[in-house]
């Protein structure tokens, strides 16, 4: 018998069960639809850093087989690759090259399993947004988030804002279960099986970068990216918060975030900020680095630079 046909279908465990405590406490949120049964194994799961190497690797084929029950498929790995020694990822952007393309819209959204949603509505979940702004202006409040015409435009320059994964991130403070927190390779990260989705998080941030599910994510089998990682781009609940991991599953294995390597114009650099020779370290000492919304303090390794 395949692992998928081994799984039973339908699971809200200890995060629909939750759910069901606390909603009246913290306000209206998606509860598990009637369909889903009681999964024991999901419900008595510990917090991801309470994990030992055994119960750790039975959660993970647990979810294997899970995904692969649920979206038809034999193929699914979900890897938990830990931080690597000495490294600390950043990122820089040179808004001086970027053109508006989003591309890496597009490309974030195939990498990490986010929910296509319905094109009437327009509502898929886009970690991502580049927002079109007037030359000589930094003001983000009066930039358009939502343009659609061709780019570059005439008098225009773009900035895509995402998670700047916070070295004092208002998100990790927010968060009244420590569902949220921040890796020892400055990555912050969320375990979905712990989020109670109160979006306490999502009031916190400054960058628009938390994202909730308000449905089950819809996401067609043959778009499925079946190499995923537990903290990162695992297919998500609905009721639970998500965010950009730049890529946890790719980076944690040498590789670039998967926005940064379909940038038609290089604009995205990446790298460790612990190597004086990494590349981020090089655009900071020689280049006019500028940090959004630096005034509430939250210490972002996201960097944004002209040449």
């Amino acid at each position: 018998m395949s692992r998928k046909a081994r799984f039973k279908e339908g699971s809200c465990g200890r995060r629909g069960f939750l759910k069901l405590l606390t909603v009246t406490a913290v306000g209206a949120m998606a509860l598990p639809s009637e369909s889903e049964a009681f999964d024991l194994d999901a419900f008595i799961q510990r917090h991801f850093k309470e994990l030992d190497k055994e119960a750790l690797a039975k959660t993970l084929r647990r979810l294997e087989e899970k995904y692969d029950h649920d979206y038809g498929r034999d193929d699914f790995k979900v890897r938990a690759d830990g931080p690597q020694p000495g490294v600390h990822y950043a990122y820089a952007l040179n808004l001086s090259k970027c053109i508006g393309c989003r591309r890496c819209v597009q490309a974030c959204v195939e990498e990490n399993n986010q929910h296509r949603g319905d094109p009437e509505r327009g509502d898929r979940i886009d970690y991502i947004r580049v927002l079109e702004m007037e030359k000589g202006s930094l003001n983000v409040e009066k930039s358009e988030h939502f343009y659609d015409h061709e780019v570059p435009a005439e008098g225009k320059y773009y900035m895509p804002v995402q998670c700047h994964h916070c070295n004092d991130a208002p998100c990790v403070k927010a968060c009244p279960v420590e569902a949220t927190w921040q890796e020892p390779d400055g990555i912050v990260v969320v375990d979905y099986n712990w989020c109670i989705g109160c979006r306490y998080c999502a009031a916190a941030c400054p960058y628009w970068a938390r994202k909730f599910n308000w449905v089950k994510p819809r996401i067609p089998s043959e778009e499925i990216n079946p190499d995923t990682h537990y903290l990162g781009n695992r297919p998500r609940y609905q009721g639970v918060m998500e965010k950009c991991t730049f890529c946890i599953n790719r980076v944690r294995r040498g590789l670039n975030p998967a926005c940064h390597d379909i940038c038609p114009t290089g604009s995205r650099k990446f790298g460790n900020l612990l190597d004086e020779n990494s590349v981020i370290r090089q655009i900071i000492a020689t280049k006019r680095v500028f940090i959004l919304k630096e005034e509430v303090g939250t210490d972002p390794s996201f960097y944004y630079f002209f040449d």
